[in-house]
């Protein structure tokens, strides 16, 4: 059951994050028969004007005194510190020690991390930040491409929108799916999303900095529909097949399969939102040569489906 939360905010706070805290949290909807929680937005100073990372001030009602007895301690996204103020890392490892449940909306991770709450945890924050979070707190075990992590009485969610999901699974978990589905429905969100972060980052096709192998680079890309071996590619780069694979694996990190596959996947991703071409077609395009194959390696680079893929990211142009 949950009956109160806590969220803490620092200067440098967003706005959208903490927004999504206050909706699911902090609105009464009382009159649709849904439990009612009791709300706290905590700063250092409370009654002091703290300034939001887009320009404007919120004025936090409570301390950080308040997240004492709370039942959730919310941490939301904000700027990226190196240092965290000590009264909120106590109150939040004193959170976890008494039952509480502590959870982060994106670059709040840092935050818990800081904590050392993360020591020996699964986390996620926005795939932006994945690579910074695991440096900084390297006893953490970090998910780039998931919508959130929950790891006992700690839980972080990826960036922005997937709050949302973070918060409603957790009306769902300690409050039912009937409840989730309701505060879901008013907020004009589907209960629970597919997919993960895989699907929203950008992977850019790696050309420069392969100074043997960048003319057959270029050419692979332009021909990703033909099937290609390692001898042809080799006789492509006048190389032994031995020379080439090794040589390839020195200038890209990977081996040509896998390169292969992975612009295959982004090709796809781009005739997916830019094209009204099927699947079948597609997976012709990109190489794949069937749109079973396209689904396997679409499924495991991308962390869903070619379909729900152009259905997120077609409306997203279309209402762009």
């Amino acid at each position: 059951m949950i009956r109160s939360i806590a969220v803490p905010v620092l200067p440098g706070v967003s706005p959208f994050e903490l927004g999504v805290l206050c909706d699911v949290f902090g609105i009464d909807r009382s009159e649709q028969g849904l439990p009612t929680y009791d709300f706290r937005v905590c700063g250092m100073r409370p009654g002091e004007p703290l300034p939001t990372k887009t320009g404007f001030d919120l004025v936090p009602k409570y301390g950080f005194d308040a997240m004492d007895d709370a039942d959730v301690i919310a941490m939301s996204a904000g700027t990226v510190r190196h240092e965290y103020p000590e009264e909120l890392l106590v109150a939040m490892r004193a959170g976890v020690e008494r039952g509480a449940l502590v959870i982060s909306m994106c670059s709040g991770a840092f935050a818990l991390g800081a904590a050392g709450l993360l020591d020996g945890r699964a986390c996620t924050t926005h795939w932006m930040y994945a690579d910074d979070l695991q440096r900084a707190y390297p006893k953490t075990r970090v998910d780039p491409d998931v919508l959130y992590v929950c790891d006992g009485p700690v839980w972080t969610s990826a960036g922005t929108a997937a709050g949302i999901d973070l918060c409603l699974h957790l009306v769902r978990e300690r409050q039912g799916t009937a409840v989730a589905r309701a505060i879901a429905r008013r907020m004009v969100m589907p209960p629970q999303r597919s997919g993960g972060q895989k699907q929203y980052i950008e992977t850019p096709i790696p050309l420069r900095g392969s100074p043997t192998l960048e003319p057959l680079l270029t050419w692979m890309v332009a021909h990703l529909d033909q099937q290609m071996t390692v001898p042809l590619l080799a006789e492509r780069a006048h190389m032994s097949a031995r020379t080439f694979a090794r040589r390839f694996q020195a200038e890209t990190g990977t081996t040509p399969h896998d390169w292969m596959t992975a612009q295959r996947v982004l090709l796809a991703r781009q005739l997916l939102e830019g094209s009204d071409l099927t699947v079948d077609a597609i997976s012709v395009r990109a190489g794949f040569g069937n749109a079973a194959a396209l689904r396997h390696h679409f499924g495991i680079r991308v962390g869903t489906t070619p379909q729900a893929y152009r259905e997120t990211f077609r409306v997203s142009q279309r209402s762009a």
